[in-house]
């Protein structure tokens, strides 16, 4: 299959970022990414990004330099500022060794909850957007919406409208003045320098400020669906805790302050799923219908009882 331009020309500025020297090299490049909102090549210990087509320019800004500042939690850009290739921004950032999908008894929780209550912690520059984990739950549902009438859409879309405004992304987030990452999971963490050099956090694109809690959503959300272990759900929660994170509690009931962001990303989940479903042409797997399950049933189950409301 040929290449598109985008991902040719990406591979030629990895190569030139990562050699000082024009002669040739038998490193070879490597698709890390190529999804509509996100292309990324590697080139040896060089990333080069295409970010999303609507990306502004002048929230993405403030994004690299807090990443900069950071260096001990994000994982900081490459030189240069970023360049435009077939109308997408594109920055470079240093390889850094991402979790072993293979390896889920490795998966750092702790690593990652610590580095969130770091984050959490850091004052929020004042020149910082909003964080975008709202509007992006808002985007799957838009494209569920667009997919039609199939069964599994009704439920999600009901549990969406059940959710306070400013979780759909209709109004401000309240007392919005965390610093936040926006899209916390486990494919955002990299060590670096690989590859067992210490864990930072990656992809800036939905830095902000906001709501702290949403940061610790997706794994509530799958805690609270069946699908992350308690006891993984327990170390991550411990771990963000004894690091001084302030999303929730020092201790005691964590649900009151995760409840909303826990229920947004498992809409946001149930969403995409149907619609990479109906894309595909297949029936939901095992892990899509138990997303979609728990928006059948968030309706009947009161907040103080969402950690079981898919079960």
């Amino acid at each position: 299959m040929t290449a598109h331009p985008l991902l040719t020309e990406l591979a030629f500025r990895a190569r030139a970022q990562a050699h000082e020297s024009a002669a040739a090299c038998s490193c070879g490049a490597a698709t890390l990414a190529d999804r509509p909102d996100a292309t990324v090549v590697r080139h040896a210990d060089t990333v080069a990004k295409a970010h999303a087509p609507d990306t502004d320019p002048a929230d993405l800004a403030p994004r690299l330099v807090t990443a900069v500042r950071l260096p001990e939690v994000l994982l900081p850009p490459l030189p240069p500022a970023p360049t435009r290739l077939h109308g997408r921004l594109v920055t470079f950032w240093p390889y850094g060794a991402p979790v072993d999908p293979d390896d889920p008894d490795a998966a750092p929780w702790e690593a990652a909850a610590t580095l969130l209550a770091r984050l959490h912690r850091t004052p929020a520059p004042t020149a910082l957007p909003p964080m975008r984990g709202p509007v992006k739950a808002a985007h799957a549902v838009a494209r569920l919406r667009a997919v039609g009438s199939y069964p599994a859409v009704a439920p999600v879309l009901s549990a969406w409208r059940a959710l306070p405004a400013w979780a759909r992304a209709e109004a401000p987030m309240p007392d919005a003045v965390t610093l936040c990452h926006g899209d916390l999971h486990l494919g955002q963490l990299v060590r670096h320098p690989a590859p067992d050099g210490p864990w930072r956090l990656i992809d800036v694109d939905d830095l902000g400020v906001g709501v702290p809690a949403w940061d610790l959503a997706r794994p509530a959300a799958w805690y609270a669906c069946g699908l992350l272990p308690p006891e993984e759900w327990t170390r991550f929660l411990a771990a963000y805790r004894a690091a001084g994170g302030p999303a929730v509690p020092e201790a005691g009931d964590p649900w009151p302050a995760l409840d909303v962001p826990a229920r947004a990303l498992t809409v946001q989940g149930a969403a995409r799923a149907v619609t990479k479903s109906v894309a595909e042409d297949r029936s939901l797997d095992e892990v899509e219908q138990c997303l979609v399950d728990a928006c059948a049933r968030m309706g009947s189950v009161p907040p103080q009882f969402a950690a079981s409301f898919a079960k």
